[in-house]
């Protein structure tokens, strides 16, 4: 039998006292409700009411479970509803990788907008290095700045993350200012530590269309890129940082663009999700307004 539709029926006639109301209620039969009862009761081995030809009553083992189930009923009854609205709601949970100090940057002000439009919606964040499993993790969306996701997601590149290379203008003063990519053996550099190995990254450039890495001999190696941003605002060197920290101190002046003839436009600024024909409409939304807010946004990079 279907205990699930006779525990319903069930609770509907010791609620209203009566098969008729019950069979009202539910587009039925009363003949239809009482068989259904007789069949849990037989079910059970257990009389759950006293009938007469108007009314019934719980007997008193009817009673106990009554008390014994309605609220785990009730319990299932709310769950699959929340689950049916899941979809369409602007309420729930989601799950958002992001990677690096770049993306968090780029992420605090977007996630603080979105919940001031969804104030019912949670965000869950994950921080870590790399992409990540979303599958494996249960990660609704992510983001990160570099190279392109894995083929098998969906991505899409928000903006590109320019590679810039710039100073003080209290350095560039003192220095002098390099106009070629020879002239940097000269300069007082900065780098960033690769995680893997330890060693300075090399600063990326574009000539004549090729990316091409040039190595320099840095007086400070960070592996964060903050702390670089800060020692090259503080005047110790010439730094080549990521757009997304650096596009801010060149519109305000305090940092100047060098060298932008060899620019690197290759990495990106990238969203990514899983292919899902049954995505959350909350997810969804959170989705077309990261869109909509940083595609081509020209808050964290510059057109030169």
């Amino acid at each position: 039998m279907d205990e699930l539709r006779a525990i319903s029926t069930f609770i509907r006639a010791a609620e209203l006292g009566s098969f008729n109301k019950v069979a009202e209620a539910q587009g039925t039969t009363p003949q239809a409700v009482s068989k259904t009862i007789r069949q849990f009761e037989q079910h059970l081995g257990v009389r759950l009411f006293h009938r007469t030809t108007r009314n019934s009553s719980l007997t008193e083992e009817g009673q106990r479970l009554l008390e014994s189930i309605k609220p785990s009923l009730d319990g299932v009854v709310g769950a699959l509803a929340r689950a049916r609205n899941a979809a369409r709601e602007d309420e729930g949970l989601i799950r958002v990788a992001v990677s690096g100090s770049i993306s968090r940057r780029v992420l605090m002000p977007l996630l603080a907008e979105f919940q001031l439009r969804y104030p019912s919606i949670q965000i869950d964040l994950i921080q870590e290095d790399g992409f990540a499993d979303l599958v494996h993790d249960r990660i609704d969306v992510g983001f990160r700045g570099g190279n392109p996701p894995d083929a098998q997601i969906v991505s899409r590149r928000l903006f590109p993350v320019q590679q810039i290379v710039c100073a003080t203008p209290a350095y560039l003063k003192r220095h002098g200012t390099p106009q070629t990519l020879q002239d940097l053996a000269t300069h007082r550099c900065t780098a960033y530590r690769q995680p893997g190995s330890g060693k300075a990254m090399a600063w990326e450039f574009e000539v004549n269309g090729d990316t091409v890495f040039h190595h320099v001999q840095p007086i400070l190696l960070s592996n964060d890129p903050d702390t670089e941003m800060h020692a090259v605002l503080a005047g110790m060197g010439i730094g080549q940082i990521d757009s997304i920290n650096a596009t801010a101190a060149i519109r305000a002046g305090k940092l100047k663009p060098l060298l932008t003839q060899y620019l690197s436009e290759r990495m990106g600024f990238y969203l990514y999700f899983p292919q899902r024909a049954d995505m959350p409409g909350r997810v969804r939304r959170f989705i077309d307004f990261a869109v909509e807010r940083l595609h081509n946004s020209e808050q964290f990079y510059i057109n030169f």
